[in-house]
């Protein structure tokens, strides 16, 4: 009779199995826990650098595939002695600049109105900033329009982009203010819509209701108290005109600001390719790539939002063959004043001040 039992391991044998069974998930306990411990201490260090990581991350990915985008806005001024053939590659220690931001209402190979004009002085060391606005309605000399078959001489000042472009307005303002301009940077309203959305909006401080009553303006209305307002609503916001220039620029400067502290959310860096190829068209500027990839770098990073000191031009309304806003003497020479203290690199920052009228607004 054959035997069908199956034999049994041995005692030792089976101690041996069961023992390398437990050192296997020993170890595999331990090798989870060292898992654990990778992610958990790259956690930590990535918060504790959270800013070098992402300044690495801009150096190295951002910058590289940005920079060819800006390249493609950068556009001279006429070469008059103006152009700025050589630009800082790092604004640390720079001195303080001057730059004019232009918006405009451009349509395909037009010039278009300059619906927005602020003279900006930049202090890169004292993270602060100087906006001067100057309204579009203001009537002035328009510098080159003789040149120019049928533009007027004096007239409004949102004329000169229309007549020669961000040349024209940079030499109007120059001439207006008494003030030097090295930069300017020149958006297009209609490409406006399309940033703020690549943004997912910008916070901005309505709480009233905002609304074109004028049956002759174009139909506006805004809601108030929303945590975020989209593109075409941020448009409406910087254009809305129905209560006073003063308001108006007011709201520009603001707006600047919001989408300052927007572009330092982190998915907006990451993001910054595809924001600046949306912008591509719509913004051109005398500034060298490297120089504004080094401006954003020490905004987002570095100093923070820069403290903004703002200012607009006072004036009055006078109505002749149209309205316009009469720019006040006495006024333009406290701007002018103003802003050669801002440009001034030895000026400390306690001198700093408001000195241009009531209406200076600090960190608006």
């Amino acid at each position: 009779m054959k035997n069908n039992d199956k034999k049994k391991p041995a005692p030792e044998l089976n101690r041996t199995v069961k023992q390398k069974a437990k050192r296997r998930k020993q170890k595999r306990k331990k090798l989870g826990l060292i898992i654990l411990g990778v992610v958990a201490a790259a956690g930590i260090l990535s918060f504790i650098f959270r800013k070098e990581l992402m300044m690495f991350g801009f150096d190295h990915v951002v910058a590289p595939t940005v920079e060819g985008t800006l390249k493609n806005s950068y556009e001279p001024l006429s070469d008059d002695g103006k152009e700025n053939t050589e630009t800082p590659a790092s604004l640390k220690g720079d001195s303080p600049f001057s730059l004019l931001l232009l918006g405009t209402d451009q349509r395909k190979n037009e010039n278009g109105l300059s619906d927005s004009i602020i003279y900006t002085v930049v202090r890169p060391e004292d993270n602060k900033v100087l906006f001067v606005s100057i309204p579009r309605d203001s009537y002035t000399k328009i510098i080159g329009a003789e040149d120019v078959k049928g533009a007027r001489r004096e007239t409004k000042i949102n004329a000169a982009h229309s007549y020669g472009g961000a040349q024209m307005s940079v030499d109007t303002v120059e001439n207006l203010l008494d003030a030097p301009i090295q930069y300017y940077a020149t958006i297009n309203f209609h490409g406006l819509v399309d940033v703020v959305d690549a943004l997912d909006g910008v916070e901005l401080p309505i709480t009233k209701l905002i609304e074109n009553k004028n049956p002759a303006h174009e139909k506006l209305r805004i809601e108030p108290n929303k945590p975020i307002y989209s593109g075409k609503e941020a448009l409406m916001y910087v254009r809305y005109r129905e209560d006073s220039d003063f308001k108006r620029t007011e709201r520009q400067r603001i707006f600047l600001k919001a989408v300052m502290d927007r572009m330092k959310n982190i998915k907006n860096i990451a993001n910054i390719k595809d924001i600046m190829g949306i912008a591509g068209e719509n913004f051109k500027t005398n500034m060298k790539a490297d120089f504004m990839l080094d401006l954003a770098k020490q905004v987002i990073f570095e100093g923070g939002t820069p403290e903004i000191t703002s200012h607009m031009l006072q004036g009055s309304d006078k109505r002749t063959d149209q309205w316009y806003y009469i720019l006040d003497d006495e006024d333009v020479q406290n701007t002018h004043e103003l802003i050669e203290l801002w440009l001034d690199p030895d000026t400390a920052v306690s001198e700093l001040v408001t000195e241009a009228g009531d209406n200076a607004l600090p960190n608006q």
